[in-house]
């Protein structure tokens, strides 16, 4: 998968997670937790939706390196 359809797909899934969240008003460099306010459920749902709707699956010890909406953007591209 190439970057600008896994940015799509994060876009997406983070607007279903979070609907307040504008796609045009996001910053790649957003923190989930922090900036996003996406609590521990919250980031598990994204994760799961990611899922869903790209194949990529994310084991658990990969979690700690998903701090930012690029991080995210880049670890799907990269596995999908």
């Amino acid at each position: 998968m190439n970057e600008t359809d896994a940015r799509a797909a994060v876009f997406a899934a983070l607007h279903e997670i979070a609907p307040d969240v504008e796609p045009d008003d996001l910053d790649p460099s957003a923190r989930l937790r922090q900036d996003l306010e996406l609590d521990s459920l919250d980031f598990l749902r994204l994760l799961e939706v990611l899922a869903g709707s790209t194949g990529v699956s994310t084991p658990e010890d990969d979690y700690r390196d998903l701090t930012t909406v690029q991080s995210l953007v880049d670890y799907i591209a990269k596995r999908g």
